[in-house]
């Protein structure tokens, strides 16, 4: 079987526009978030911490808990929320690349979601249930679709059935 060749035309890749619209929507939900972290500080994440210790009745001066509420600060909230913003630019650099059908947006896209399936994996392991599976099958299905469409670009001819 030949394949057709590639199309650079962005309207001919519906695929990449839904992966474009799915890394766009982690780019705002990374800013929204950095910018909560930066007008409410760091006080609601101790709050939120200070709760998990009293809910789970933990002992508060030693532990994972107690170290994490001791390391949230004002200088670590400006960290995290530079860190996300970081995140986000990323993400909408490379839905833009994706909706303009980019080559090395199809690049990025593989292999940060590439990145992602042993995470996906261990959640698995760890939380077996319908959210863990769907958060891996939607990054194999992305990684399943930019790979496809790079092999596409370099003219690669599928692999022979059976």
């Amino acid at each position: 079987m030949i394949d057709k060749p590639y199309n650079p035309d962005p309207h001919k890749h519906p695929g990449l526009h839904l992966i474009a619209l799915l890394e766009a929507s982690k780019a705002v939900l990374a800013l929204l978030a950095a910018t909560g972290l930066e007008m409410l500080g760091p006080q609601p994440l101790r709050d939120a911490v200070n709760a998990l210790i009293r809910r789970f009745s933990l002992d508060p001066d030693h532990g994972t808990l107690p170290s994490l509420l001791n390391m949230i600060s004002p200088d670590a909230v400006h960290l995290a929320a530079a860190a996300m913003v970081a995140y986000g630019v990323l993400h909408l650099f490379e839905a833009w690349g994706l909706w303009r059908a980019k080559a090395w947006a199809s690049w990025l896209g593989c292999v940060t979601a590439g990145i992602y399936l042993p995470f996906d994996i261990y959640a698995i392991t760890r939380h077996p249930g319908w959210a863990a599976w769907s958060v891996l099958v939607i990054n194999l299905i992305v990684v399943g679709v930019l790979a496809r469409d790079i092999r596409k670009r370099h003219g690669t001819p599928p692999h022979p059935a059976g």
